[in-house]
């Protein structure tokens, strides 16, 4: 295992370090307490609607969660947070290596940032911006989110989202949680997204999992109206083979399955006139990433067919036309094509009995 020889323990309160602090006191982008409710959406319409004519016609969305090897939920049980800073961080250049591909592709994609990457490598982030990427918050430190409860999940995503601004100088309205942990056990977070403005979340994986997902909910983007307000919704992907619904095209599962299998798996998708939603990690393309002595499982998840995954992410984008979320999003909004989840006898009730 790589560990920094000048690595020093520190607590979860003391690596909030003082740009995170600053953060706090310069960041002038309003950000809490907007609501996307139907007014809202109705007013992106119109003022999209041109944009939907400029934006190339696209299969689906390119998306990276910009998170290291030793942040994943999978080796939770033997790194711990405030053990990251004695690991060797390897992200900036894994996460060039996924931007010079997307560069040869002429891609344009969604990056959901770690607020404790963005914090330590705010230049990292200003490459992906300037490159043309969307920024989206991943939140700060990559906890599921039904362990951290109402009160948790608010700071931590307050957190990620004004150091992403604060380097930016862009408002953040995009979310995606770490492992996919919204859930029906936690589905207050979508009011508290709301609550704090944003207005795109790529959480709910309509699977079954053991660490996430909702069977049986919508797998084309929509809208989830809630006791607050309104959330458009960009589910993770699936597909029915034999009668079962599968994940498909991101992550382990990219990785997993052989390139004819996914290649398939995808077009089929795309007669059913779903839009693709592709993810990856940094991690994912770093062959040559430390090894973590963690359980079987959590070794096989991570470290299967990692070789392959540069190589897939490659024919991905040359045979996918693949874009940021929010122009697909566009597409679907020009067409006024919204399907709306109503989850108002959910959510706020769910959050009263969390806390």
């Amino acid at each position: 295992m790589l560990l920094k020889d000048d690595a020093r323990p520190l607590s979860g309160d003391q690596q909030i370090n003082s740009s995170c602090r600053q953060v706090r006191q310069k960041a002038s982008i309003p950000t809490g307490g907007t609501r996307l409710g139907a007014g809202l959406i109705t007013e992106s319409r119109k003022l999209n609607t041109h944009m939907a004519t400029s934006v190339p016609q696209l299969d689906g969305t390119f998306t990276v969660d910009v998170e290291d090897y030793f942040h994943v939920s999978a080796f939770a049980s033997v790194i711990r947070p405030e053990n990251w800073d004695h690991y060797v961080c390897r992200v900036e250049q894994s996460t060039r290596t996924i931007l010079e591909l997307a560069a040869k592709h002429s891609t344009r994609g969604t990056f959901f940032i770690l607020g404790w990457v963005a914090d330590r490598y705010p230049q990292l982030v200003r490459e992906i911006q300037s490159a043309g990427h969307e920024i989206g918050c991943h939140s700060y430190w990559h906890q599921l989110i039904y362990e951290l409860g109402p009160q948790r999940f608010r700071s931590d995503l307050i957190k990620a989202r004004d150091c992403l601004q604060w380097i930016t100088g862009s408002p953040v309205k995009l979310h995606r949680a770490p492992s996919f942990s919204i859930t029906e056990k936690s589905l207050w977070a979508l009011d508290i997204l709301i609550e704090e403005g944003f207005q795109i979340d790529s959480s709910i994986y309509p699977v079954h999992h053991d660490r996430y997902g909702i069977p049986g909910s919508p797998t084309s983007p929509h809208i989830i109206a809630t006791r607050i307000g309104q959330i458009h919704e960009f589910p993770g992907m699936t597909c029915k083979v034999a009668g079962m619904t599968i994940p498909v095209g991101g992550g382990g599962y990219l990785r997993l399955f052989p390139w004819a299998v996914t290649s398939r798996l995808l077009h089929q998708i795309r007669k059913q006139q779903r839009p693709l939603n592709v993810y990856l990690h940094p991690w994912e393309v770093d062959v040559d990433q430390p090894r973590i002595a963690a359980s079987l499982k959590s070794r096989f998840r991570h470290y299967q067919n990692l070789k392959t995954m540069a190589p897939k992410l490659s024919r991905m984008l040359t045979e996918f036309r693949l874009g940021a979320m929010t122009d697909v999003l566009v597409k679907l909004w020009s067409g006024h094509n919204d399907v709306v989840v109503d989850r108002t006898e959910m959510s706020s009730d769910m959050m009263v009995a969390s806390n």
